[in-house]
């Protein structure tokens, strides 16, 4: 009910059940009138996210696809497998390579940005100071768009209505199913129509074929050319599931592209920053591997860069540990599925929920858990950790944009600036209980300091 009437953000809830119930593998709960089976248990996590992924695949919430369910997160079935199998292969790394010039190039906008702001007023709020990197960062990787004044003030007013929550969500929670029966979606009317209409203007832009910017679109608009998607078949007498690559599908999949890398990466961002201020030590060792890289590939940020960064992506993955912003993590089940390890049996089409935020503040797998130590993730320790003790965006490999978005512009703002805590630094948060991600209801206040 707290999480009914906006008091408390659902995956605070989701913790507190999971850290109620310490002996128990799973627990039995409901959300609104549909019950559900909360998991405890790595194992039968592992068994879920990975081991039976494929009766695991559905998110656990069905749409309109005229309210951009056709996106590669929300989509069921066949049609997700469809998407999958054809889009997974424009996330690999040497795809990603060639969207990172345009990460970099918007970074170098943000500094000499920073640098303006800072000279007057050097306390600042993070969040909303890095969402102007994400949100340009994006929408380059993306449509191949430069952030000018009338594109930034329309994807402002679509932050609040995306990432605010409303009650389709609570309403399928009642009537599971009940919106892709009316035709309805969890998002806002606005939003299917604003990505339609950018999707066609960039492709219109571009005479329907593939330019030379190797972003999001041109990928997608090289798979376009093969007219439609199809689904590898899971047996030979099973049908193939061909899926038209439409205008509304290609404007689900760039509005689920700048909804994912937009968000997670700027909040990631802020809540390592503020971790760095408050940690000067950790801050320090940062900013040494910074120049001790930089100076080895000589000033240039490549993929290779990135990858020389160990500890600061163990500040990365530490941070995310602390702070699983996209902690959304449920499962419905295609078939009936006898627990592991337990004497449940889920019925098919019921739904599976998991706490990041309960796993990654459990003492059993993180010592101190409200400590911030990137060791956490040395490779010895990470060997030695159950693999879905780590859930940040689920279980399993990714290439993530999100990671080199945040990768990019700390090395270049820590190049510059350092992060001390300002009078206005939270101690610890509350957070927000209206935002889709956790948000800290006072903002997060540092002071930017430059670097001598």
């Amino acid at each position: 009910m707290e999480s009914v009437i906006r008091r408390k953000h659902l995956l605070m809830i989701y913790k507190d059940i999971y850290e109620a119930y310490p002996e128990e593998k799973v627990v039995g709960i409901y959300r609104m009138t549909t019950p559900c089976l909360f998991l405890r248990d790595l194992d039968v996590i592992k068994h879920v996210m990975i081991k039976d992924f494929e009766l695991f695949t559905d998110r656990g919430i069905e749409f309109s696809e005229e309210g951009l369910g056709l996106n590669i997160f929300h989509a069921d079935g066949d049609r997700w497998r469809a998407l999958r199998q054809r889009f997974t292969p424009l996330f690999t790394l040497g795809k990603l390579k060639n969207m990172l010039y345009l990460m970099s190039d918007r970074g170098d906008k943000f500094i000499n940005n920073v640098e303006k702001i800072c000279e007057s007023q050097p306390e600042q709020h993070i969040i909303p100071l890095v969402r102007k990197f994400t949100m340009a960062s994006i929408t380059a990787c993306a449509f191949g768009l430069d952030l000018n004044d009338e594109l930034f003030e329309a994807l402002e007013k679509m932050d609040s209505v995306i990432f605010n929550s409303n009650y389709g969500f609570e309403l399928d929670m009642m009537y599971p199913g009940i919106l892709k029966k009316i035709n309805g979606s969890i998002f806002a009317k606005s939003i299917g129509p604003f990505f339609d209409n950018l999707s066609k203007n960039v492709i219109q832009q571009r005479g329907g074929v593939p330019s030379n910017k190797k972003d999001f679109m041109d990928l997608i608009l090289e798979l376009r050319q093969k007219k439609s998607i199809e689904a590898m078949k899971k047996h030979d007498d099973a049908g193939v599931t061909a899926l038209e690559l439409t205008d509304s599908v290609i404007a689900a999949q760039t509005f689920v592209f700048y909804a994912a890398g937009y968000e997670t990466s700027a909040s990631t961002m802020a809540y390592m920053m503020y971790e760095l201020a408050k940690n000067p030590e950790i801050q320090d060792k940062v900013v040494e591997e910074i120049n001790e890289v930089l100076l080895r590939h000589n000033g240039v940020i490549t993929s290779d860069t990135l990858h020389d960064m160990t500890y600061l992506i163990q500040v990365f993955h530490e941070t995310l540990r602390k702070y699983p912003v996209a902690d959304l993590l449920n499962r419905n089940v295609k078939a009936d599925y006898p627990v592991p390890g337990t004497n449940v049996t889920l019925k098919k089409g019921q739904t599976v929920i998991m706490s990041g935020f309960g796993i990654h503040h459990d003492p059993k797998y993180y010592p101190d858990p409200e400590k911030f130590d990137p060791e956490r993730f040395s490779p010895e320790n990470v060997k030695n950790r159950h693999p879905c003790a780590f859930l940040p965006f689920g279980a399993g490999p990714r290439n993530c944009i999100a990671k080199w978005q945040v990768q990019v512009c700390i090395i270049k703002f820590l190049s510059k600036f350092r992060l001390e805590p300002s009078s206005k630094t939270m101690a610890e948060f509350k957070y927000g209980p209206k935002r889709l991600f956790v948000y800290p209801e006072s903002g997060i206040h540092l002071n930017i300091l430059p670097r001598n």
